[in-house]
């Protein structure tokens, strides 16, 4: 059998770069280089300041970067020397969560290995299948035709997008009657056909993979003449926008039915804890609806730096003309954000959001000061907080009999429950 003794990965991104750092650790006999057309990426995975954040990644490309490892924008050579060429040769699909990458690669559940049923197919695969034995028991590796390996990460993740759609259509029910979403959750959860894993109600989900691989099957079965098929994905989606455009609605409706003028701290802005990454973030979304309706934004997240907030918040679809450079802030520490402000919008699990002094936070906030939390990181401190003198609105529950009576219009809101939001154009 053929052996592999060098490998080129092209793209530096997020799957690109920890996926191939991971293989440089666990077989050291192999070169690996990553190359990119992006020179600034290059040379900060060439730097003591990586371009992505991940648990654990760090300290794997220092352990190989210069060893067996390198980053480089020189494709061509990459390519002429190497035995394989990630995305060129064979679909081998990752099932990768951002913040758990560096885990779920040394120790996945399964490897995805697809290839053409020729014999020169078959042997790319067989070759590929003996990079990853060397850390990956050979029963978890598996080997299928192309079309199915492909199929198979378009279904895993519209699988795991369903499931978070539908407990947050059981979260706007359980608004409704005073039920608890996270009790919902956990009695279906016991079930053990159904499992608790992705039963997380929330503000929506977001990240590169979910939308997309959605979005990609809704196009697939479309082409195919399967239009019920892609309907019925479709759904999975604008639940999910429906969800983003309410929990906006809630925080209009809950400041008296205005925002505008009002400063709203949002703290994070990553689509999820442990990552820096920001695509398709409900934090860019919900900033948006409170933007249009004139608020005040101050925002913090750990991990995102300033420009690529700003560079999301800018975006054609998202803000329009000076909407950024007027009303959005960006802070260096969230009380920073939260000083002065009428409420607080918590738009990403971090661990340090539940560890926060919000009796110092609640002083020096506008009141009655309010906090939206739209990814249930304070369920265990609402009594606290309540006798701090919040008021607290959160996913899925009703916090408090005793609100500050408001009285809605019953107006329509200047934007639509059900109309999809403006995307972003694809880049």
């Amino acid at each position: 059998m053929f052996e592999i003794k060098k490998i080129c990965c092209i793209g530096a991104g997020y799957v690109g770069g920890p996926t191939c750092s991971v293989i440089a650790q666990m077989c050291p006999e192999i070169k690996v280089t990553v190359v990119d057309v992006n020179e600034s990426r290059i040379n900060a995975w060439n730097s003591p300041t990586l371009p992505i954040y991940e648990p654990g990644l760090k300290e794997v490309v220092e352990a190989c970067r210069g060893k067996n490892l390198f980053f480089s924008t020189n494709i061509d050579d990459a390519i002429k020397e190497a035995d394989l060429v990630f995305i060129s040769v064979l679909s081998n699909p990752e099932f990768l969560a951002e913040g758990t990458a560096i885990k779920d690669l040394k120790n996945p559940d399964r490897v995805l290995i697809g290839g053409d049923e020729t014999p020169e197919g078959q042997r790319a695969v067989q070759a590929l299948c003996a990079v990853y034995q060397h850390w990956v028991p050979k029963e978890k590796i598996l080997t299928t035709n192309t079309w199915s390996s492909e199929l198979s990460k378009l279904a895993a993740n519209a699988f795991l997008a369903q499931r978070i759609s539908s407990i947050n259509s059981i979260s706007a029910l359980c608004e409704a009657t005073g039920a608890d979403v996270e009790e919902v959750a956990t009695a279906i959860g016991m079930d053990q056909r159904i499992g608790n894993k992705f039963l997380k109600a929330s503000v929506g989900f977001g990240g590169s993979c979910f939308q997309k691989d959605v979005l990609n099957l809704v196009y697939l079965c479309e082409a195919l003449n399967l239009p019920e098929v892609a309907h019925y994905w479709q759904q999975v989606i604008d639940i999910n926008d429906y969800q983003r455009r309410r929990f906006a609605s809630r925080i209009i409706d809950g400041l008296f039915n205005t925002v505008t003028d009002k400063k709203i701290a949002i703290l994070g802005f990553a689509f999820k804890k442990d990552t820096g990454d920001t695509r398709e973030s409900s934090s860019i979304y919900i900033s948006k609806y409170l933007m249009d309706e004139g608020a005040h934004l101050h925002i913090y997240d750990p991990k995102v730096p300033r420009e690529q907030i700003v560079v999301d918040l800018s975006h054609p679809g998202v803000s329009e003309d000076d909407q950024v450079s007027q009303l959005v802030t960006i802070s260096k520490d969230p009380y920073e954000a939260c000083d002065g402000a009428h409420a607080v919008v918590i738009c990403t699990e971090w661990d340090m959001f539940k560890e926060l002094d919000y009796e110092r936070i609640h002083k020096r906030m506008l009141k009655p000061a309010f906090i939206f939390d739209g990814r249930r990181v304070l369920d265990g401190l609402h009594h606290e907080l309540q006798t701090i003198g919040f008021q607290i609105e959160t996913i899925g529950k009703k916090v408090s009999s005793k609100r500050i009576p408001y009285a809605p219009s019953g107006e329509i809101p200047k934007f639509s429950l059900q109309d999809p939001p403006n995307k972003k154009p694809r880049v």
